[in-house]
């Protein structure tokens, strides 16, 4: 009975889902600028900022390796992780 309902309920996820997936979307691009000041080269390009979630996704991924290097270290040359931090 268990995978009777989890066939129904895996066929009904593969129907719906392409309901639902347009509101996922990006909305489309609006009008471009009408561009700057007469002699200038037009209005400020713009772009999406990756800056932030890139220092951040770092700054985690270091945090991670040095904890890895410190369990390492610290069960003298180990993988195993068997004792609670």
């Amino acid at each position: 009975m268990k995978k009777f309902i989890r066939r129904i309920y895996l066929v009904a996820q593969l129907i719906l889902m392409p309901l639902f997936i347009a509101g996922v979307f990006a909305d489309p691009p609006g009008p471009p600028d009408p561009g700057g000041p007469p002699g200038s080269n037009g209005g400020v390009p713009v772009g999406a900022p990756i800056d932030n979630g890139v220092v951040v996704l770092v700054a985690l991924g270091l945090a991670y390796g040095c904890y890895k290097i410190y369990i390492i270290r610290r069960n003298k040359g180990s993988l195993k992780e068997d004792k609670p931090v």
